[in-house]
């Protein structure tokens, strides 16, 4: 085979290289017959996303939730149009610093709950200056 006639599809690494160099080939014929029955690919916007001018990301910086499976340094996917509801995650703003914790609401008497021996349940009452409810947790996603 004459080596000009060689077509070659590898970058040479000359800074002269254009678009006019890459060699095509015009494909002709039938698509395969399995292209009838793929699936479109995962979307993670659609998978993770309700609402998203509501939908935050943030990456956890406590073990506070380890029994619940989310550690440090996971990324949580938090939804700010969601009410908080007994036993779900929340992410809650007390006295200006933010917190990961279990929701409870019993008999109007809120706590936040660690899902870790080592952190004692805390009571939101009347000596909390600031307390609010900053979104739900939907999603955790974490590195293997």
């Amino acid at each position: 085979m004459p080596s000009d006639n060689s077509y070659y599809s590898a970058y040479s690494g000359t800074k002269r290289f254009t678009q006019h160099d890459i060699h095509t080939a015009n494909a002709t014929g039938f698509s395969a017959a399995t292209d009838d029955y793929m699936e479109r690919g995962i979307d993670l916007n659609e998978e993770l996303i309700r609402n998203k001018p509501a939908t935050f990301f943030m990456r956890v910086n406590s073990d506070a939730m380890r029994e619940s499976g989310i550690y440090k340094e996971d990324v949580v996917v938090v939804d700010r149009s969601l009410k908080a509801a007994t036993g779900k995650v929340i992410i809650a703003i007390l006295n200006g610093e933010m917190l990961i914790r279990r929701f409870e609401k019993n008999n109007n008497k809120i706590r936040l709950l660690a899902d870790s021996n080592k952190l004692a349940p805390i009571n939101i009452d009347a000596t909390c200056e600031e307390f609010a409810v900053w979104g739900v947790v939907t999603y955790v996603i974490h590195k293997p």
